[in-house]
């Protein structure tokens, strides 16, 4: 079997073309997974209300149920555009979710997951302002907020993000600080570290541990698989 990483597709509209090729990917890929690891930001934006979930998200939850039932493993490792992830995960798709990340063993493979945002331990503002979005109050505030409203806010705010320069547009990577964070995990005993977050690809391996991380969809497809105990990259990130 097969198991599938992917991470920061952003989706919004089903008519966006990356969008499509994330659905081709898991049509490709289907009947032949065990597991499919979502490294967060999945979505450009998600609350799990209780019985409602966006439409333009229906293709992709449907594609996501087909998987569960045919036996492939959903885990998703909530972002920073989609936590307070809800029922429907939980209760539907039977998806096993880590909200800071956390451990998976695959094909011999001892495997820390992390979306990648709390990479940095200094970052102490930003490290705030998640404890506040995640805490239960506000999974409950939010959940009063109309989905039709929260919709629009948060389309307004992506479309807001994206003339400053955000959105898809690639970042720099904070390698140093990245491979001082696997570096912790390979001393307890982890093999690989697979993160996502940053929208560049990276690929460093020595001694049987590796660091990967995943890049975004915006120029082309980013994704990882993991048959027999070994790694292949999509693109292949250069090694040093």
């Amino acid at each position: 079997m097969k198991h599938l990483f992917l991470a920061d597709t952003h989706l919004s509209d089903p008519a966006d073309p990356i969008y499509r090729q994330v659905m081709d990917l898991l049509e490709e890929h289907a009947g032949q997974l065990g597991t499919l690891v979502l490294l967060g930001d999945i979505f450009e934006f998600w609350i799990g209300y209780r019985h409602v979930v966006f439409s333009n998200y229906v293709p992709l939850l449907e594609k996501l149920r087909q998987l569960r039932e045919a036996g492939t493993q959903l885990v998703f490792v909530e972002g920073n555009h989609d936590f307070h992830l809800g029922p429907y995960f939980r209760d539907i798709l039977d998806c096993r979710i880590l909200p800071d990340g956390g451990p998976l063993e695959l094909d011999g493979r001892r495997i820390f997951l992390t979306h990648g945002d709390l990479v940095n331990p200094h970052d102490k503002g930003y490290r705030r302002l998640r404890r506040v979005l995640r805490h239960p109050l506000t999974r409950r505030l939010l959940s009063w907020i109309p989905p039709d409203a929260a919709w629009a806010v948060a389309r307004r705010a992506s479309r807001l993000s994206a003339r400053k320069g955000g959105g898809r547009q690639r970042r720099s990577i904070p390698e140093q600080a990245l491979l001082a964070f696997a570096d912790e995990r390979f001393k307890k005993g982890y093999d690989t570290v697979i993160t996502g977050h940053f929208h560049v690809p990276l690929q460093r391996c020595r001694d049987g541990k590796c660091l990967l991380a995943l890049g975004d969809w915006g120029h082309g497809p980013s994704f990882i698989l993991l048959e027999q105990g070994a790694f292949t990259c999509y693109p292949d990130a250069p090694s040093p």
